[in-house]
């Protein structure tokens, strides 16, 4: 009768009818009084979302002190129910010490074992091989007491992580990987929330004990080791070890049939965002949603890479259907916000990121996202406030502290900038924004050798990285204007021609033209590098282009006539009359121009912002032009991107 009727409760729960369940099992607990049951019956209450009947149900049993597997369910619980004191009560506020080394041992012993018992019967006869069978089956019940013990390592980090205290967290998630190195959503957690920073990732990686992962009889358990590693690569930050992330990609898709896998689709996607390839990232994102529309992992990549190709109405009809459809999800309200973002209706999309941000205050694209409004509309103070709570959020991405140090670079505090920029080099020194921005802050500080090297840097790393150049020709740019100030005529010119033969470096302002406002600065650059070569005909023709392009640039217009007035004046040979004179002229209208932006610097920042998705959310800014600063023509990157 009891095998009867735990079929009968297997098959009810197989179709999801759990009053079946229940009521079988219920009568099943009657006849067996049996604890493994009474576990059955309160796991079935905990499927229907009956938390405080299963709940009981355990404590009325006194199954609580039972075995680990019965004090997660009913820790959970009370995880489901935001009881979170009461969860730690039940698992205990710290990992206990002797898990950390004695988990691999059991399973290693019990691969041990179980490779000799394959290789038959000893001498001894049946009687060893009966005891062998018993000494099996406890070190597999040690072994499943084990991946419960690292499950509550986990939910007592979610605990921690609810009431924000992220570093104990951070702790009780690797706590649980380390115990069980297949317990992944603990490893998760650590990746999508950015818990650690990409060199502190890949360290934890080289730390797992891959090796104890335990298979059956007739696969390989290194091959699975392996395999599991790959998997977890994938997981990892796009911004360090970008051929190991290939290699682990491609054997996972060649080997593995796993090439149309979402998961391993969503890591590609990440890369080329981080890459700043939006359209062929945007390729792969559309292509699961096609097949999978509500996928909401795919869906912050999604949105980001809709945004920087300025997709408005894909993203109104995107939005549009996931607030009919999931109303409740906070990436729901993240697209309506990105929406609005896309169309410059600032207040509507703060409030949105607002929204979805208070469904689930730990999703980071939407604090990053409320924060950047704040950017566009030069309310730096409230910007600089929620930058900070991504940062104590999400510790272990670099992005809010570039943002924070964009922010005061835009007001020129540069000794705070330069402080964050530190803080965020030390978390990743691989991103090639990062180091364009650490850059501009040397250059505004007159410390122009080591803003050459920060400027080549990023671009050697941006073409390391295999990133599309156009998106770093601001840094290019950049450069030049150091080599300018150094007196390096001919390598300004050099990376001047460059930017121009590429392509127009981006402007800051998103309801300006970009490519307008990028090469008349850089036209205008030339025309003063070619000056002060005493190039004068050739400075000229390089002005001219520059007011062709943008008829208003004071700049331009007062260069043009005085070297106009200089070659009228001058001999032959058409050479600039007055060496550093010209200099002096570019000072003189730059001042003219930074009152000017000062005075309207508190109304209007004009800076378009980046919403970036979970894991690292994460992905390389683009370099912008600014109209600020000690040089009118310098580049900077705008501060939410």
């Amino acid at each position: 009768m009891q095998g009867f009727l735990k079929e009968w409760r297997q098959d009810a729960m197989n179709k999801h009818q759990y009053e079946s369940a229940i009521f079988i099992g219920d009568k099943l607990l009657a006849l067996t009084n049996d604890p493994n049951d009474a576990f059955w019956l309160a796991q079935i209450h905990f499927s229907t979302g009956n938390y405080s009947r299963a709940l009981t149900f355990l404590d009325k049993h006194k199954l609580l002190d039972h075995s680990p597997s019965c004090r997660y369910l009913a820790a959970h619980c009370c995880v489901k129910q935001s009881k979170y004191e009461d969860a730690l009560a039940i698992l205990g506020d710290k990992t206990p010490g002797h898990l950390l080394g004695n988990a691999n041992k059991s399973r290693r012993k019990l691969q041990h074992t179980s490779g000799n018992a394959r290789n038959g019967m000893n001498r001894k006869g049946s009687s060893r091989t009966e005891k062998r069978g018993q000494s099996e089956e406890q070190e597999r019940e040690a072994t499943s007491d084990t991946k419960y013990e690292a499950a509550m390592c986990f939910l007592r980090g979610v605990c921690f992580a609810k009431q924000n205290s992220y570093d104990r967290a951070k702790e009780c998630y690797m706590d649980a990987v380390r115990i069980d190195v297949q317990c992944f959503e603990a490893f998760d957690q650590l990746m999508k929330n950015c818990l650690l920073p990409p060199d502190e990732e890949w360290e934890f990686l080289e730390s797992l004990d891959f090796d104890s992962i335990m298979t059956n009889g007739t696969e390989n358990a290194q091959e699975a080791a392996h395999f599991a590693k790959m998997l977890y690569t994938t997981r990892l930050s796009k911004y360090k070890n970008p051929a190991e992330f290939s290699n682990a990609v491609d054997s996972l898709s060649q080997h593995y049939n796993l090439d149309t896998n979402p998961d391993l689709l969503l890591s590609k996607a990440e890369l080329l965002f981080t890459q700043c390839r939006f359209k062929q990232a945007l390729a792969i994102t559309t292509s699961v949603l096609a097949a999978d529309q509500y996928n909401f992992s795919f869906l912050p990549l999604h949105l980001a890479c809709l945004h920087e190709l300025h997709q408005p109405n894909t993203l109104f009809l995107l939005a549009h259907r996931l607030a009919d459809t999931y109303p409740d999800e906070p990436a729901t309200w993240l697209a309506v916000g990105v929406y609005y973002l896309s169309i410059s209706q600032i207040a509507e999309a703060r409030r949105f990121f607002s929204k979805a941000s208070m469904m689930n205050p730990h999703f980071g694209p939407a604090w990053i996202g409320f924060a950047h409004t704040f950017a566009l509309e030069g309310e730096h103070d409230q910007a600089v406030s929620a930058y900070g709570t991504a940062a104590r959020l999400f510790q272990g991405t670099h992005l809010p502290q570039l943002f924070l140090g964009m922010q005061h670079l835009q007001l020129h505090n540069l000794t705070l900038a330069h402080e964050y920029l530190t803080t965020a080099h030390n978390l990743c020194s691989t991103d090639p924004l990062l180091l364009n921005e650490m850059g501009v802050v040397f250059y505004h500080l007159d410390h122009l050798p080591e803003a050459i090297k920060l400027f080549h840097h990023s671009l050697a790393i941006a073409d390391e990285i295999d990133s599309d150049p156009t998106f770093w020709l601001a840094t290019r740019a950049n450069l030049g204007h150091a080599y300018r100030r150094q007196h390096q005529w001919t390598l300004a010119l050099g990376e001047f021609d460059e930017v121009l033969r590429q392509g127009s470096a981006p402007s800051q302002h998103p309801d300006s033209n970009s490519n307008t406002t990028g090469k008349h600065n850089i036209l205008a650059a030339k025309g003063l590098v070619l000056l002060e070569m005493g190039r004068t005909w050739e400075a000229i023709g390089s002005l001219h282009e520059a007011l062709g392009v943008c008829p208003q640039d004071p700049v331009a217009t007062d260069l043009l006539a005085r070297a106009l007035e200089e070659n009228v004046g001058g001999d032959e040979s058409g050479e600039f009359g007055d060496e550093g004179r010209t200099e002096d002229l570019l000072e003189e209208a730059v001042e003219v121009k930074r009152q000017e932006i000062m005075r309207r610097g508190a109304r209007k920042a004009g800076r378009k912002g980046r919403v970036v998705g979970g894991g690292d959310g994460a992905g390389a800014g683009r370099a912008r032009l600014s109209e600020g600063g000690e040089d009118s023509m310098m580049v900077v990157s705008d501060g939410d991107e």
